[in-house]
């Protein structure tokens, strides 16, 4: 059940819907490369609005959601950073042009949000109906975390699936760009150009996110709005990230790391509440099990903080080793 007052979660859906228009679809639909300064403003602007917004999460609805929602923030949005490797692999894939990559990962942010938002629905759904299900997000969450680990989900080259491939067979799809368009005519011929392909790859990669970053976010907090507002902050300046980082992402080199810690935990989290609430009859008599203790809320985000600025922070010393050898 949501905590937070009825007036607020409105006024914050607006403001909200109000930063996503202006930042997909006013600054996202200018076709140019950013510049560093400007990547760094909306990058810190986000970032104190999601601040703040914790802080107003505190005064209005309390110290736990507030909690609960810089967790799942934080969560969020080093998934976000993890998978820009994946953009980067499809931008390249496609050859698009540099000046068009901020219009594509405008659309490809907005998909991700729809995506994500039915997902949520659904996933809360589901949890108040069948709690057993979070057996089934932990253990998700644990495969994810060991893949992590060995190395599994880094796959520095891309990989068209069925759809793309099942596509290509049934219309016309020329190799060049003709600007922002899907479609376009060449000797009289209508075809479809590569934006189709990469909005679809986009899309559909968006999709394989989701399944990742759902199971995660109810595993910190079981309050939809707390999920929604956590995977919008981190969605929000995810494009400016994504040309800042640009060639320093293949040199985080430990981040999937501190991903895997952060994911096993939440796994392991999620486990230990359905055996708290556990009404499988298989598994003590259909029983809860009741010496299973309650993780708090704090400790979860003192994990998720350790672990993530760990791996960040091994990385950059890492990265300054390299350079320092390399001289």
């Amino acid at each position: 059940m949501a905590e937070t007052p009825l007036a607020f979660m409105c006024v914050t859906f607006v403001v909200l819907a109000v930063f996503f228009v202006v930042d997909l679809f006013v600054i996202g639909r200018k076709p140019h490369v950013p510049s560093t300064g400007e990547c760094v403003r909306h990058i810190a602007f986000f970032v104190v609005m999601a601040l703040i917004f914790g802080g107003l999460m505190w005064y209005f609805a309390g110290a736990k959601p507030a909690i609960e929602f810089y967790s799942g923030w934080l969560t969020e949005y080093s998934l976000s950073i993890d998978n820009l490797f994946v953009f980067v692999i499809i931008m390249s894939n496609f050859a698009v042009p540099k000046k068009l990559q901020k219009f594509v990962l405008s659309v490809g942010i907005a998909v991700a949000l729809v995506l994500r938002g039915c997902f949520i629905l659904v996933g809360a759904a589901i949890i108040s109906r069948f709690t057993w299900v979070f057996f089934l997000f932990g253990a998700f969450l644990i495969v994810t975390a060991v893949k992590l680990v060995a190395g599994e989900e880094e796959d520095e080259e891309y990989h068209e699936n069925g759809l793309i491939r099942a596509l290509r067979k049934v219309i016309r799809i020329t190799d060049e760009y003709d600007g922002e368009k899907l479609r376009t005519v060449k000797n009289g011929v209508a075809y479809w150009t590569p934006m189709l392909i990469v909005f679809l790859t986009i899309g559909t990669t968006d999709v394989m996110f989701a399944f990742d970053s759902i199971p995660a976010i109810f595993g910190l907090t079981k309050d939809p709005f707390i999920v929604f507002t956590s995977n919008v902050f981190a969605l929000l300046g995810l494009q400016q990230l994504y040309f800042l980082l640009g060639e320093l992402l293949d040199k985080l080199v430990y981040l999937p790391l501190g991903l895997s810690i952060v994911l096993g935990f939440i796994g392991v989290k999620l486990i230990m509440e359905a055996l708290h609430g556990n009404s499988l009859p298989f598994v003590n008599g259909g029983r809860p099990i009741s010496w299973v203790p309650e993780v708090p809320t704090w400790l979860s985000l003192a994990v998720i903080v350790v672990a993530i600025g760990g791996s960040a922070l091994a990385s950059v010393l890492k990265m300054r080793s390299v350079e320092a050898n390399a001289r």
